[in-house]
């Protein structure tokens, strides 16, 4: 990056973000973004901020230097975690039983409004020719898994592992969940995928086509930064691919919306049972990994879906 833009990112990496970690890979061309969890892993309120800032500025760099034409503008984001056992758990769930508990439809709503303007920031790319990576090391389950399928590249090592818990409590992920499935493989598949609330491998994953590159535990980083180094003199390619994705299969910010609002009437539905589970799930939450190793056993997570 040239100029104002590079002093603007550099602004960027000196603010104080509480949740993620922010740097620049000059030769990849890549801004990586990060989480970085103080407590729970969840998609707490601080994080969605943190995100839309940083999504801000990144925007901004990356479409003003397209427009200007830079001959060494950014082209790639990584999502990633600081944490290799955990992407992400998914939505702050405690969050969720305190509003739905007090029948707050407008605190849900906004909330969902917030990760899927989020979410389609990163599915269309800062609406240019630019593409955005998620690298899963660990557990990403609900509105994590949800996340790193917003990226246009998913990379996951063997460790990993994705789900979607919500049904076991009476909800569906609705931030994004089923419009991404369906850029990536069948109808059916993505239904089942959502609707079994089971743990899935990265390597189940990969053989499906949800995840794009697989790679040995501890080789993701090294995958990813490999990725970009090898397409950079092939971007024209890359994003004329992706533009295509976007055509055939587009993802728009009104089939997103419209989801969000069947999300928040089915949170406001919820049975006590299964605020009581929710509860269950948010408490393995707070105790930080408790939840991915509870649901990677499909025995227990059969018994507490009954």
């Amino acid at each position: 990056m040239e100029g104002s833009h590079l002093n603007g990112f550099d602004d960027l990496l000196q603010r104080r973000l509480r949740h993620l970690q922010v740097t620049y890979d000059h030769n990849s061309r890549a801004v990586w973004v990060e989480f970085k969890y103080q407590h729970r892993p969840c998609i707490s309120r601080g994080l969605l901020d943190d995100l839309s800032m940083v999504q801000r500025v990144i925007k901004q760099i990356v479409r003003t230097s397209y427009h200007e034409g830079q001959s060494n503008r950014l082209l790639f984001q990584i999502l990633a975690s600081t944490d290799k056992r955990v992407f992400n758990l998914g939505g702050d769930l405690a969050y969720f039983i305190k509003l739905i508990g007090a029948g707050n439809r407008e605190g849900l709503r906004q909330y969902a409004k917030n990760c899927i303007d989020i979410q389609y920031t990163s599915v269309m790319h800062y609406g240019v020719p630019f593409t955005t990576l998620a690298l899963v090391e660990g557990t990403a389950l609900g509105g994590g898994f949800e996340a790193a399928l917003s990226a246009n590249i998913l990379i996951a090592e063997t460790r990993a592992r994705f789900g979607f818990p919500e049904v076991t409590f009476g909800m569906f992920p609705g931030m994004g969940a089923l419009s991404l499935l369906i850029r990536r493989i069948n109808p059916a598949m993505a239904r089942r995928l959502i609707m079994d609330h089971r743990v899935y491998t990265a390597s189940e994953l990969y053989e499906l086509g949800v995840v794009d590159v697989l790679v040995q535990d501890g080789q993701g980083r090294k995958a990813a930064t490999d990725y970009m180094r090898r397409n950079i003199n092939k971007v024209h390619g890359l994003h004329g691919f992706q533009a295509a994705v976007d055509r055939v299969l587009p993802v728009t910010y009104d089939e997103l919306s419209d989801i969000v609002e069947l999300w928040v009437d089915n949170a406001l539905q919820l049975s006590e049972k299964n605020r009581r589970l929710m509860a269950y799930f948010a408490r393995a939450q707070t105790k930080r990994f408790a939840m991915s190793e509870s649901l990677i056993n499909d025995e227990n997570t059969q018994m507490i879906s009954k």
